[in-house]
């Protein structure tokens, strides 16, 4: 079965995680909606580095809606209007009463889920920039950390960012069917799904 995923989008949304995120969930086969978490309202955003990204529609939109997963780009301008919006804190801590997938990557770890307490004794990583804001008992220095306990993915930055999105997959499909993923992308060969991929095919 299909899975239907939200990304939210903000001004200032670290535009490689953003859209390697979208792009990643598109290709496992997966419903994506992007949603502005934009105060006024606006679909066109300016991301971190000056690219336009473009929402399918205002956060307001599908508030009502249910989403396998929910997952956070950074981007620290864009996690602080995350962090803002309770409209999406909402969301988030709906989700995650529920048991389903939370995912949140650089920033947003920090200035989103720590900072509204959303997971209290969940193990995550985040930028290294934004450490100080995460307990040290529950910090874990990983590229990407998965707390199958609380259902929540984390990883570090825009340098991590598909293979955050390759364990989003594999949490939701199987190994067998990331590699379908991660094959013809032709990543890197060191990566652990690459090598998992290999052996299952």
């Amino acid at each position: 079965m299909s899975k239907h995923v939200l990304v939210p989008i903000a001004q200032g949304t670290e535009e490689m995680e953003a859209i390697t995120i979208i792009d990643m969930m598109v290709r496992a086969g997966y419903q994506v909606t992007t949603a502005s978490a934009d105060f006024e309202g606006r679909l066109a955003l300016k991301a971190s580095r000056g690219v336009t990204l473009t929402a399918d529609c205002a956060l307001v939109d599908i508030a009502d809606d249910q989403f396998d997963a929910i997952i956070l780009p950074g981007g620290a301008e864009g996690a602080q209007t995350f962090g803002d919006s309770t409209l999406l804190i909402e969301m988030v801590r709906q989700q995650m009463f529920e048991g389903k997938l939370v995912a949140a990557i650089c920033a947003a770890p920090a200035l989103v889920l720590q900072r509204h307490q959303l997971y209290p004794n969940a193990l995550m990583t985040g930028h290294p920039n934004f450490r100080q804001h995460i307990p040290e008992a529950r910090w874990r220095d990983k590229r990407v950390t998965i707390d199958i306990n609380h259902n929540l993915i984390t990883s570090q930055g825009p340098g991590t960012a598909l293979e955050f999105a390759m364990e989003i997959i594999i949490h939701f499909s199987g190994k067998a069917h990331a590699w379908t993923v991660a094959e013809p992308m032709v990543t890197l060969p060191t990566l652990h799904y690459h090598k998992m991929g290999q052996q299952e095919c």
